[in-house]
């Protein structure tokens, strides 16, 4: 759900003009995950090997967690939580596009014996995807995340429910577009039709919302939160925020206080360094799409990884090829072929998906 990270990253660019006051301030925000590091380094040797250098996936995963007085307004708090949505984000070395891809939580994957809260170690188990996050924080996420793909997983960011909130709301809202009037009461969200600026509490409505909006499905929230996450990372670039410290320091403090990353990125040296060269990346290079999946042969209500076309997927971010996104026609997780582009040895693949170039009214 969160593409809080990426908005995160890319508003950081301009983070070197802080004073050093501010810059101490901003820096503490940052909540580094030893305890991630430290298991993500025990199975060091089983985990994949990085293609190419300079090329980076990071995984952004977004917390259901309701600990804390304002996440608990969203549930009960059952002493666990789920990963909400978890992004693969992937830079091409040289940073020439960005693709985000939203890996279902109701996917049936194989997690690993992972370290739980209490310090005992869970069985391995073949299970849905958000289960990982509950077993075993974002160091079982990341793993699995790993076995499934055979992708390795550069650097992780936890963000949870009141970090999106106050991501949304320091760059004073982000526009959607609706085609019908929005009266959700689970949902707390009540929207008139059109265009429309959303707030921090209402964003976290419109991209959870199952019931009121699209066919109720996991498929079509995935799809509307990549529509609002294209939003949101034009509004953090706009020379608006970026160019101006009034409303650049808001948004910084907003993005390194919602924010647990490994050690390495738990400074504003380490994110900088990690999106310094993202400003050149146009609109259009800023892609969103869903894993290739398909209906679970156990259960319909569960997803299973649709092939060839995920391993094919995995295969061309495992290499830093281009992935292609089809922003047109129906939306479906099954892969299609594309004529070459004059500078490619062969076709790059085209996936359903949309970038941050789209108009949501369009």
């Amino acid at each position: 759900m969160w593409g809080t990270g990426l908005g995160v990253s890319l508003a950081l660019v301009g983070a070197a003009a802080a004073g050093w006051a501010v810059y101490m301030k901003l820096e503490g925000n940052i909540t580094p995950d030893e305890a991630a590091a430290a298991e993500l380094a025990r199975y060091e040797k089983d985990r994949p090997t990085a293609l190419v250098k300079d090329a980076l996936n990071i995984l952004l995963i977004g917390s259901d967690s309701r600990a804390g007085a304002e996440n608990r307004r969203y549930g009960r708090d059952p002493g666990t939580e789920r990963s909400d949505t978890v992004i693969l984000l992937h830079l091409s070395a040289g940073r020439r596009n960005a693709t985000a891809v939203s890996i279902p939580r109701d996917l049936m994957v194989d997690v690993p014996d992972c370290r739980r809260p209490d310090g005992k170690r869970s069985a391995p188990m073949f299970t849905q995807f958000n289960a990982a996050f509950e077993v075993g924080g974002s160091a079982c996420t990341v793993r699995t995340v790993e076995k499934l793909t055979d992708i390795r997983v550069d650097h992780h960011v936890v963000v949870d429910f009141e970090g999106f909130k106050e991501m949304v709301d320091a760059v004073d809202g982000v526009e959607v577009c609706l085609s019908a009037p929005i009266d959700d009461e689970d949902a707390h969200l009540h929207l008139p039709a059109g265009r429309v600026t959303l707030d921090g509490e209402q964003a976290l409505g419109y991209v959870r919302a199952r019931k009121s909006l699209g066919d109720g499905s996991d498929t079509g929230r995935i799809e509307r939160q990549q529509r609002f996450l294209g939003a949101l990372v034009n509004k953090v670039r706009s020379n608006e925020i970026l160019l101006n410290p009034v409303k650049l320091y808001p948004v910084l403090d907003a993005a390194t206080s919602s924010l647990t990353t490994d050690p390495e990125l738990a400074s504003l040296r380490g994110l900088y360094e990690l999106v310094r060269g993202l400003r050149d990346i146009p609109a259009a290079g800023v892609q969103f799409l869903t894993v290739p999946r398909e209906s679970y042969a156990g259960d319909v209500n569960r997803d299973q990884l649709a092939q060839p076309a995920a391993g094919k997927l995995f295969e061309r971010l495992r290499k830093d090829q281009p992935v292609r996104v089809n922003t047109h026609g129906e939306r479906k997780a099954t892969e299609k072929e594309t004529a070459a582009p004059a500078d490619s040895a062969s076709p790059a693949p085209t996936f359903s998906g949309n970038t941050a170039a789209e108009d949501t009214c369009a």
